[in-house]
């Protein structure tokens, strides 16, 4: 059960980094639309887990890569976005979010 602090994090975390990849998208990938879709901040503060979603990516792995290289000029400009409301970035990892996906399947599924 994540505290309220946690809570609070995360949805901080989650709002500029979605500013961030609207921004980032054009150049990174090609104008597709990034979702980050959760971010769930570790009990000490220190960490997070950041997950997203890829639309109409043919190679979601490979955008992920892809957001992992840019993870440095992603942290420093999110320490600018938010670096007056949190006293210590957590540290950053992220994950893609294959919920649509299974979604998708569960709809399909109870559709036959």
């Amino acid at each position: 059960m994540e505290s309220i602090r946690q809570q609070k994090i995360g949805s901080l975390l989650r709002k500029e980094l979605a500013v961030l990849f609207q921004l980032k998208s054009k150049d990174w990938f090609g104008g597709r639309l990034v979702t980050v879709t959760k971010a769930r901040v570790s009990a000490d503060l220190s960490s997070a887990k950041i997950y997203i979603s890829f639309m109409d990516s043919k190679d979601p792995e490979a955008d992920l890569t892809l957001v992992n290289s840019h993870q440095f000029s992603l942290r420093k400009e999110l320490t600018s976005a938010v670096g007056k409301q949190l006293r210590k970035i957590p540290t950053l990892s992220y994950f893609i979010d294959d919920s649509l996906d299974y979604y998708d399947e569960i709809n399909r599924l109870l559709k036959s």
